[in-house]
């Protein structure tokens, strides 16, 4: 089992996916390290990417081909200026020329460079494999981006280095019934077990430094959402709707700033319908800069990663107008380790599992922290996410066009609202009457996605994805 940091779960990444962008970015950069470790970077004069699986049927409406290239370049996902990335695709593609880390000029033909293979490999249905060539190939090596932003390799290497490092870890944890103990025997919140979990990894001040910078990055996602109009990228013609949403609610107060804004909203009219709006307004607003290759947090993937901001967001401005920094990091701490529950026991990979993997994990990561800052007891907590979890079960993953658009977007204000949903009826919810603990419904998860026919699993070869055909829209 892997031991799984809060920054592993909530990554600083650009959109559209997870798997399908952020992964074999990051992919890129492991095999350039790759070809320097082995001393054979200077000796590349041509590359070539093989895409299989899910990353081939679905590659080009998630931007694989371009993360790719934008990993090749050396651009870090986490800090490149959005508005720089169609200006570096631009330049690979006209000059058939790409700068391998920023450093080496090699020729370059995305056409002919980046094979889309449909075959799907054994290991994972995300298969990418990297080769190098000189006079003859001098280098290979195949990496599987497992979700969430997640890269390993056949041989697990990654998960080799996590259990070396859990045993570093005071409590480790791969079940919600160890989190439970581990509570109950310390007489600490899941919170405080997560911090100190952390802090064998981080100082206090790196913790809090990193937790400003991913709510610093989901606010202003929120923000950008909502004040940008127009069309989404990718041929569906797909208009934004967090705008007009944002437009018809009316704030009266003046703002400037994402802080400013969230003051604001806190003053605004507070009735069901404008709660259930403003929540579903700031998921759409998020997965609208995702679906555009914005900048989003993964929570636990990219195309789930509305609903556990607008969750937040929901709290801060609609429950407790008081709420302040520690109770951000409260919710994010709680989040993640229920998301990091999930991915352990089963998975957050809708190429793995279907979109009960992204939004159903997100919306129990969600539902969960809720309930926590709502008083929640950690048994209520875990029936939070237990909840949210059971009522997304069978979820499919048909994208149109292999888009994260239709109906992705839409699905994150349906886990926010389920996930606001799940955290009252557990707080209502005494643990001795529960049926259905928190792992019952992981491993029922994992067997529903091994149950799952392949084409409701990212591939839009199902569902949605062949009813609905490009033309239509």
């Amino acid at each position: 089992m892997e031991c799984i940091s809060v920054f592993d779960m909530l990554k600083i990444g650009v959109g559209p996916s997870s798997s399908h962008t952020l992964g074999p970015w990051r992919a890129a950069e492991r095999w350039i390290h790759e070809l320097k470790a082995a001393n054979l970077f200077d000796q590349v004069q041509r590359v070539t990417i093989d895409l299989y699986g899910s990353l081939s049927l679905t590659g080009k409406g998630h931007a694989t081909d371009l993360a790719v290239m934008l990993g090749l370049s050396g651009a870090d996902p986490e800090r490149i200026p959005t508005d720089t990335i169609d200006i570096i695709i631009a330049s690979i593609t006209n000059t058939h020329k790409i700068v391998l880390d920023n450093q080496r000029i090699i020729s370059f033909d995305k056409k002919e460079d980046i094979i889309f293979n449909r075959a799907f490999l054994p290991f994972h249905s995300n298969g990418i494999k990297f080769t190098a060539y000189a006079e003859t190939e001098i280098h290979t090596s195949t990496f599987y981006s497992i979700g969430g932003g997640f890269v390993v390799k056949e041989e697990r290497t990654v998960d080799a280095e996590n259990k070396e490092l859990k045993k570093e870890f005071p409590y480790p944890i791969d079940k919600a019934t160890e989190l439970l103990a581990f509570c109950q025997s310390e007489n600490k919140t899941i919170s405080e077990i997560v911090l100190e979990n952390e802090r064998s990894l981080r100082t206090d001040e790196e913790i809090d430094f990193e937790l400003h910078r991913i709510w610093d990055t989901m606010l202003e996602c929120m923000f950008i959402g909502c004040h940008t109009e127009g069309n989404l990228p990718g041929g569906l013609n797909v208009r934004r709707r967090a705008f007009d949403t944002h437009k018809r609610l009316n704030i009266e107060m003046p703002y400037t700033t994402p802080q400013e804004w969230l003051e604001s909203i806190r003053n605004s009219e507070v009735k069901f319908r404008q709660i259930l709006k403003w929540v579903s307004c700031f998921a759409l607003a998020v997965n609208e800069v995702n679906a555009s290759l914005g900048r989003v947090v993964t929570a636990p993937t990219n195309g789930s990663a509305g609903v556990i901001p607008s969750v937040l967001m929901y709290y801060l401005v609609i429950e407790n107008h008081d709420a302040n920094f520690d109770d951000i990091k409260k919710f994010l701490l709680v989040a993640s380790e229920i998301g990091s529950i999930f991915k352990k026991g089963a998975t957050i990979s809708a190429a793995m599992g279907g979109c009960q993997a992204e939004i159903g994990v997100s919306s129990a990561m969600a539902a969960a922290a809720l309930c926590d800052l709502l008083g929640g007891s950690t048994e209520q907590v875990m029936i939070a996410a237990e909840i949210a979890m059971e009522h997304h079960l069978g979820l499919t993953c048909d994208p149109i066009g292999g888009l994260v658009q239709i109906p992705c977007i839409e699905r994150n204000s349906m886990g926010a609202i389920k996930a606001i949903n799940a955290a009252e009826l557990a707080l209502d919810t005494d643990p001795k009457n529960v049926k259905v603990p928190l792992d019952k419904v992981v491993d029922t998860m994992w067997e529903t996605a091994k149950d799952m026919n392949t084409k409701y699993k990212e591939t839009s070869e199902g569902g949605l994805a062949v009813r609905v055909n490009m033309s239509d829209c």
